[in-house]
């Protein structure tokens, strides 16, 4: 069973804060392999490549403002403080998980009640993003969110010639 970890939402969030950013409409799920990790967490939302990650890389590729780059900085950081807390919780709600597919009886009824915490915590946490993607949007011109919108274009379709079907 694949544990939800805080530091894979961000990684997803930053793909989809640029999708969001850009005006398009996506629903963004990890891919295999990528499941974040400790360093997300101490690097930023952005992880390995440094304060701003992905969303670094689309804010150089608009020539953001550095208070532009600093306000969504902050937007995010403040999203990641929001949610750290939820990263050890929702580790205990998937042991909790484990321990119960592992036990001698199967207690439906527990698993049920923990796959609906789960689910919540989850709704919690695609909300707060959800809030700082729009609050990173409304930071950027409508110029910048489109030039976003057209490089993701373009990144989703070199991924899709990579990976067919």
């Amino acid at each position: 069973m694949k544990a939800f970890r805080i530091p894979s939402l961000f990684r997803v969030a930053t793909v989809a804060a640029a999708l969001a950013i850009g005006g398009v409409a996506a629903h963004a799920q990890p891919g295999p392999g990528h499941h974040g990790g400790p360093g997300m967490m101490e690097a930023g939302f952005g992880g390995h490549m440094g304060p701003m990650g992905h969303m670094g890389h689309m804010l150089d590729v608009v020539n953001a403002t550095d208070s532009q780059r600093s306000q969504i900085e902050a937007i995010f950081k403040a999203a990641q403080q929001d949610l750290a807390g939820q990263r050890d919780a929702g580790r205990k709600l998937h042991e909790q998980m484990a321990a119960l597919f592992a036990a001698p009886n199967i207690d439906a009824a527990a698993i049920e009640s923990l796959r609906a915490q789960i689910s919540a915590q989850h709704e919690t946490a695609s909300k707060r993003m959800s809030q700082a993607m729009i609050e990173a949007a409304r930071v950027l011109t409508p110029e910048q969110r489109a030039k976003i919108a057209e490089v993701m274009k373009k990144h989703q379709a070199r991924m899709a010639a990579r990976h067919p079907g």
